[in-house]
């Protein structure tokens, strides 16, 4: 379905009411989130989401995040905890999402959770989006606005580079602050760390006053994200690099000499908002390689890691 005419729609009450319209109609619209770019579609509407899976061409076994515009709108759908009210006090509206048990007769397409028993749930902060969902007024499934396995977007422009003629609409609100995706937490039994991202697992820990678990490779796909090769530019990515090749160019980070630099000064929060917006310029140049130089592995750190290690992964 590559024959749609994608509308570009502008971030006033006009655009958010097309937007909410479109979405009630089954259709596909990106918008802002303070992470990057979802694909949105009626969480309740099992040809909607079927679609998003067909648009991105994304695994069928790959569950979604579905965004609501509130705590209380998310208990309609799981089974809340204590745990989880200590969680949404302290992070939302914000980019953590929780994956906790399922209540029946919710109404959700299957598709949304991949017939597992549990859903990846989230109240986003970006404004847009907020107002996205209020006029809305229902649950939206929204993976990455992207290729299945392509670098997330941030921009407007990167989702109509990816998805143009394949979804309805695309609600510009200018670039996402935040740049890496959500943190998933699975509260299904102890707190484990499924995705990192946004929230970094230290304030997580910091509020729960316990360590959390780390969900690893070995199992299996509980949460979106987890897939090993992800986020992939179309050059081969070289992770912790402290040269370069003469085919490679460098995606630096702190005082190095390189094509681009995901923060000159060594700021983890000014590298994750860089970050695929960053791949995607270097991308564009079409190198045979990307070169990434060395990132701390703590707080913001580890997502970043995260992502780059997908993007680095061997490909299917």
């Amino acid at each position: 379905m590559n024959n749609i005419q994608t509308e570009h729609l502008s971030p006033d009450a006009s655009g958010l009411s097309r937007a909410a319209e479109l979405l009630s109609a089954g259709g596909l619209v990106a918008f802002p989130t303070e992470t990057v770019y979802g694909l949105g579609a009626d969480a309740r509407n099992d040809l909607a989401v079927a679609r998003i899976f067909e648009a991105k061409g994304r695994p069928r076994f790959n569950p979604l995040i579905v965004h609501v515009a509130s705590a209380s709108a998310a208990q309609r759908y799981v089974t809340w905890s204590d745990t989880a009210e200590k969680l949404a006090r302290a992070f939302w509206p914000g980019p953590l999402t929780l994956v906790l048990p399922l209540k029946p007769g919710t109404g959700l397409s299957p598709l949304v959770t991949a017939e597992l028993p549990t859903l990846a749930i989230r109240v986003p902060a970006h404004p847009l989006a907020h107002q996205l969902l209020s006029t809305f007024d229902g649950p939206v499934a929204a993976p990455s606005a992207n290729p299945s396995g392509k670098i997330s977007p941030t921009t407007a422009a990167h989702v109509t580079e990816g998805l143009s003629g394949r979804i309805e609409a695309i609600l510009d609100g200018g670039p996402c602050p935040v740049g890496v995706e959500s943190t998933i937490l699975g509260l299904s039994g102890t707190p484990t760390l499924l995705r990192p991202g946004g929230i970094p697992a230290e304030a997580i820990e910091q509020i729960l006053g316990a360590p959390l678990a780390h969900h690893t490779t070995a199992d299996p796909l509980t949460a979106p994200g987890q897939m090993l090769s992800h986020y992939a530019p179309g050059a081969r990515v070289r992770l912790n690099a402290t040269s370069t090749t003469a085919d490679e160019l460098l995606l630096g980070f702190g005082p190095v000499d390189c094509a681009l630099n995901l923060s000159p000064t060594g700021s983890l929060t000014e590298a994750a908002a860089n970050l695929f917006h960053h791949l995607h310029a270097l991308d564009a140049k079409q190198p045979k390689g990307i070169a990434v130089s060395p990132i701390p592995d703590t707080g913001l750190g580890r997502a970043i890691n995260d992502r780059l290690r997908r993007a680095a992964a061997p490909r299917d």
